[in-house]
């Protein structure tokens, strides 16, 4: 393994985790969230982690499984199938384990922040444990982001920078609450950031348990890319588009998703 791909591969987990930091940027020092753009993006990312991986991280699960493997088309495709529900069912089990009230998917805008109805002793418990919530779905999002680079850096860019956007209202969630209970900008700031290094946390995970496994593991390479591309599936319709609705209008979030695919496909077209 070269070390320049192993250093971009980081370099991209590390991006897109602390991208969480934009989110507390923008919910900290903007009076209105712009929640027409806000849905755009969630959109335009879940577009992108769509077609990426139903056209391009399944297929190339599939076609190791397949081809590379001597499992052969039947008995490959199966356990492509099985890794890529698997990978749904992990992510699932994840979102299922946090409580509702400390989910991150439960979304904040900035003009909450005056909503009087938030109790504030409750309210930095709230911020920390959204915090944790968002860490434990981070880990296996940097995981993705890792391998999908080691194996091809022109996915891991695309499955970084979608995951970056869909971070940056998580960053919303953990901030929000934390400085209307203490009205501490920074102690808010630095929580929503600390919570998205669990993004190179899962990286260095990949890095010191898969990756010696990966080299010449035809199995497990396929294996965890069909994971990925469950995993990535999974968090675009159950995290990504109802929060796009929820921050803007239903078609913004669809047209958004649309123009994913659309530069996701182009882009992909461009390595033939």
């Amino acid at each position: 393994m070269e070390i320049h791909t192993l250093l971009i591969a980081f370099g991209l987990t590390l991006f897109a985790g602390l991208s969480t930091g934009i989110g507390s940027a923008l919910a900290l020092f903007t009076r209105r969230t712009n929640t027409k753009f806000l849905s755009l993006a969630l959109g335009f990312s879940a577009g992108v982690m769509i077609y990426v991986s139903f056209v391009e991280i399944f297929f190339k699960g599939k076609n190791i499984l397949t081809a590379d493997t001597g499992f052969g088309e039947r008995l490959g495709t199966w356990i492509t199938v099985l890794a890529f529900f698997g990978g749904m069912a992990l992510i699932a089990l994840i979102d299922k384990l946090v409580p509702n009230v400390e989910n991150p998917h439960e979304m904040h805008k900035v003009e909450e922040m005056d909503d009087g109805s938030y109790k504030k002793r409750k309210l930095v418990r709230i911020g920390i444990f959204t915090a944790l919530a968002i860490a434990i779905h981070n880990f296996p999002e940097g995981l993705a982001t890792f391998t999908a680079t080691i194996s091809d850096p022109r996915l891991g860019i695309a499955i970084a920078v979608a995951i970056a956007i869909h971070n940056i209202p998580e960053g919303i969630a953990v901030s929000v609450p934390v400085y209307y209970a203490t009205g501490n900008r920074k102690k808010a700031f630095w929580l929503s950031f600390a919570s998205g290094l669990a993004e190179p946390v899962g990286a260095v995970a990949g890095y010191l348990i898969l990756l010696p496994f990966m080299g010449d593991n035809k199995t497990l390479m396929g294996i965890i890319f069909a994971i990925v591309a469950g995993i990535m599936v999974f968090i675009s319709f159950d995290e990504l588009l109802p929060a796009a609705e929820e921050y803007g209008e239903h078609h913004l979030s669809v047209y958004g998703m649309v123009a994913g695919m659309v530069v996701m496909a182009f882009s992909l077209l461009m390595f033939i």
